[in-house]
């Protein structure tokens, strides 16, 4: 026979576990208002920029910049979509779509703008992180719904899912371009980074550079992407067209996503070093002609790769910079500032040293390895 006791005590525990449970459920599913406060507190930042006033002159006049300097229309468009992620303005980046159509000279229709600058946003998530591309994103899609070709966005299937099949050459591609940006020096400094953690590299390399920075092969029309075969996820049906190929980023716009987003940020100066440079190593290596080719057609291509060779010159990158400084002096900075935040700032000029341990010496802009 069972102990009464016993029997009674158990099930008491068992009542009063229940409750204390329930009042646990209770407590975790509402915040004090004190609490609220704190997370929405003025001086943290919480919600994202308002559109300055003068920001549509601000993208004009880069864009009439770009032209006179004969930099290409898809390289401002790029830098200034960046640049604005960075800086967590989604109204600002539905400014920049209603003027890019018609100051890229034709080369940019609207459906073509919005894949552009979406495509920019979520090559961002390497540079800002998740979260800023995942609110600009869902800000700037509602903002262009109501136009009769945002169907043709949603309409768009994931290019980029990681299935055993595709791993091989997702891992290729981030590899090369891995090297592309860091040659002579990318083996050297995947060392380096493993010596920080040994999972940095590999998460850098296999999160990002492979699946997210390295543009997956475009599908034909009609077809799944590559990467991503049919499944109720991904549906290969004649509605899952690819996006214009004007919205393909491609391995030099990577490169001024970076450079826009990092100099935009503030505070990563090695980055921001190493990443200009990656952007001459793109223009030296070549790939830029064949990729503007691909985007724009032989008769538009060339004149984006020569505007591409002009853009890593000291003068375009000196352009660059100085265009996503004036959009963040309009915008104003998104990342919190506590009291005494930036003391001593400046103190650092003249040679400044890259990620890679690269150095910027001098007007020859020479690089010299230092791991």
């Amino acid at each position: 026979m069972p102990d009464p006791a016993a029997r009674n005590r158990k099930s008491l525990k068992k009542r009063v576990d229940k409750r204390a449970a329930a009042a646990a459920s209770r407590d975790m599913s509402k915040l004090s208002p004190s609490l609220k406060a704190l997370i929405n507190a003025p001086f943290a930042r919480p919600g994202q920029a308002p559109a300055p006033r003068h920001i549509r002159d601000v993208y004009t006049r880069i864009a009439h910049e770009a032209r006179e300097r004969r930099y290409g229309e898809r390289p401002w468009v790029t830098l200034s979509a960046a640049a604005t992620f960075t800086l967590n303005s989604p109204a600002s980046l539905l400014v920049l779509h209603e003027l890019a159509p018609g100051l890229s000279g034709g080369v940019l229709s609207p459906l073509a703008a919005a894949e552009l600058i979406r495509e920019v946003g979520l090559k961002c998530i390497s540079f800002n992180g998740i979260p800023r591309t995942i609110n600009c994103l869902g800000a700037f899609r509602a903002g262009v719904a109501h136009h009769p070709w945002a169907a043709d966005l949603a309409a768009r299937a994931p290019s980029r899912e990681v299935t055993p099949a595709a791993l091989p050459a997702v891992d290729a591609r981030g590899r090369a371009l891995w090297h592309s940006v860091y040659t002579p020096f990318d083996d050297k400094l995947v060392a380096k980074l493993a010596d920080s953690h040994p999972d940095l590299p590999v998460h850098i390399l296999g999160s990002h550079y492979g699946p997210l920075l390295s543009d997956p092969p475009r599908p034909r029309s009609g077809t799944a992407p590559a990467s991503s075969p049919s499944s109720p996820s991904s549906p290969s049906s004649p509605s899952s067209l690819p996006p214009p190929a004007e919205a393909t980023v491609g391995r030099n716009l990577t490169s001024v996503v970076a450079v826009a987003c990092l100099r935009a940020q503030t505070g990563v100066g090695p980055q921001v070093l190493s990443h200009v440079f990656g952007l001459r190593k793109g223009v030296e290596q070549g790939a830029h002609r064949d990729e503007a080719a691909a985007a724009l057609g032989p008769e538009r291509g060339p004149a984006e790769a020569d505007g591409l060779e002009r853009l890593a010159s000291d003068e375009g990158c000196e352009w660059l910079l100085r265009s996503v400084d004036a959009i963040a002096e309009a915008v104003g900075p998104s990342f919190a500032r506590w009291d005494g935040e930036g003391q001593g700032e400046g103190k650092s000029q003249g040679q400044g040293k890259s990620e890679n341990g690269s150095e910027s010496e001098g007007e020859g802009g020479k690089e010299k390895a230092k791991l």
